[in-house]
């Protein structure tokens, strides 16, 4: 009996373990497949964020692709935010950070067209837009990080092309539009005007239409062979006083014609063009460009004196010898020889610059007469007068300069130019070193004389130099020509009169000599 209890006892046991073992089994599969699955879905999210697959998981009902014209347009806002970020900072803290030119056609920006015309007309619009975004007080800490964006995007909702905005800012701004536009009707009533063109007049804002000026490069290519291309896309005309430089319509936009980026043709304005052609270097002379970079008026020395000679460009910051030694490459002006060194620290006395003929310097300056290309009008800091103590050290730098050129022994032609319209970088420079031109033997001379504008009359000579109107000429430039009186003679007719020299006192030398041997020994009576 006991036998069978025993029996019956281990049986229920044995039928517990093999449930429990059947239960932990079951459990642990349940684990690993459950385990395999996780795994399988973690290699599964790996494998697409390697990809790169952003792709929500479920598509919204309304979303749509963009196009290409509004993804192109995304992209321009962007980088011309960044263009004007850098110009506004640096107008902030009064310091030269390049025209907005520049510093658009530098290579990291791509789309240089649409970001260029953003730039130029945001900056135009700027007081109007930061007037309306102070009225509307729409933005938050968040979107006033990003001001820059703000402008330029508001900019193309009150007066650009509102239906190729995209992107997340832009949106938020749009969802704004109904106050911003409010906003705008507050201004126009607080200014008294009605439209938005009144509006800019009261803000002083002017739109001065421009000739497109281009330079013909004729170490590459002739003027009858660049008129014939351009004459086939565009109303184009020779100018009457600069040969080798063209016309066109204001607004004309070359920057990717296939001559411009092959170096045939440099876009040049006209008063630019005027400095070389002031200075006439003949081939085969030696000349300096004192301040070289960007390098435009290098070329066009190189070309007016056909490739020969020697053009030794100076241009102390190192930077701007890169972009200087791209230009001289680009034009293929193999007889420049660029140097980064200050004009001041060449010694007139070194045998190397014995031979210099001609000097160019067109000296740093305040910019001034450059304000509508360079859109210096439209920025905060802009006044018709600049800084006072900026200008005469700027005066100080471009008298010292003028007054080095000067001391070059065997230099005939001296040109001083600058692209500023104040007087103390121009008339009072010239003034102060005509007592000192005047000892080396110059004397200003008259250049173009067909042109109508020349320099205020506060000394005697004036009428000598020229300047350009900022107003008339939609460009402000200062040019003045020293030439040396009685040029000295080319050196291999100095050689020859020294070696004549030379010789004459050789044979006075040896008649004093027989003179003094003769009566010694007695045979002169």
């Amino acid at each position: 009996m006991r036998n069978k209890e025993q029996e019956a006892t281990n049986g229920e046991k044995k039928k517990t373990k093999e449930d429990i073992g059947g239960s932990v089994n079951c459990t642990l599969l349940v684990i690993e497949k459950y385990r395999m699955m996780t795994s399988r879905r973690l290699e599964t999210m790996s494998r697409k964020k390697a990809q790169g697959d952003t792709k929500p998981a479920a598509k919204k009902p309304n979303q749509k692709r963009l196009s290409s014209a509004e993804r192109s347009g995304i992209f321009a806002r962007r980088e011309a935010a960044k263009v004007l970020r850098t110009i506004l900072q640096g107008d902030a803290r009064r310091r030269a950070v390049g025209s907005i030119k520049s510093l658009v056609y530098s290579p990291s920006v791509r789309n240089k067209r649409a970001t260029y015309a953003l730039v130029c007309q945001t900056l135009k619009y700027l007081p109007v837009i930061k007037d309306v975004f102070h009225t509307a007080n729409v933005l938050s800490s968040k979107w006033k990080r990003q001001e820059e964006l703000m402008y330029i995007i508001l900019y193309d909702i009150l007066f650009g092309q509102e239906a190729l905005l995209a992107g997340d800012a832009e949106k938020f701004l749009l969802q704004k539009k109904d106050v911003l536009q409010a906003a705008l009707a507050k201004l126009l009533v607080r200014k008294k005007v009605k439209h938005v063109s009144d509006l800019m007049t009261s803000y002083k804002i002017s739109d001065l239409p421009k000739p497109r000026y281009a330079r013909v490069n004729t170490l590459k290519m002739d003027v009858e062979s660049a008129l014939v291309e351009f004459k086939k896309q565009y109303e184009v005309c020779q100018d009457a006083m600069v040969p080798d430089l063209l016309i066109f319509p204001p607004r004309t936009d070359l920057h990717d014609h296939p001559l411009v980026k092959s170096g045939s043709v440099f876009l040049q304005g006209k008063a630019s063009s005027m400095i070389a052609v002031a200075l006439g270097p003949k081939p085969r002379w030696e000349v300096i460009d004192a301040c070289a970079a960007p390098g435009n008026k290098t070329v066009h020395l190189a070309a007016l004196m056909k490739g020969n000679g020697k053009i030794i460009a100076c241009e102390l910051n190192k930077e701007r010898v890169k972009r200087l030694k791209d230009t001289v490459e680009l034009a293929g002006a193999t007889n420049v020889e660029v140097k980064n060194e200050d004009f001041l620290n060449i010694s007139p006395e070194d045998p190397a610059y014995s031979k210099v003929q001609a000097i160019l310097l067109d000296p740093s300056c305040s910019g001034s007469g450059t304000a509508v290309d360079r859109l210096d009008h439209l920025l905060p800091s802009y006044t018709a007068d600049s800084d006072v103590n900026r200008l005469q050290k700027l005066a100080a730098f471009q008298r010292k300069a003028l007054e080095h050129a000067l001391s070059f022994p065997a230099v005939e032609r001296i040109v001083y130019s600058t692209c500023s319209i104040n007087q103390v970088e121009n008339e009072d420079v010239i003034r102060s070193v005509l007592p000192l031109a005047s000892s080396y033997g110059f004397e200003l001379t008259t250049i173009f004389p067909q042109w109508p504008r020349r320099g205020h009359p506060i000394f005697d000579g004036s009428q000598h130099v020229l300047r350009t109107d900022l107003v008339e000429d939609k460009e402000g430039f200062f040019i003045a020509l020293f030439v040396r009186k009685g040029v000295n003679p080319p050196a291999k007719h100095i050689k020859d009169v020294g070696n004549t020299l030379g010789a004459l006192q050789r044979r006075k030398k040896r008649k004093i000599n027989s003179f003094f041997l003769f009566r010694t020994l007695g045979l002169l009576l």
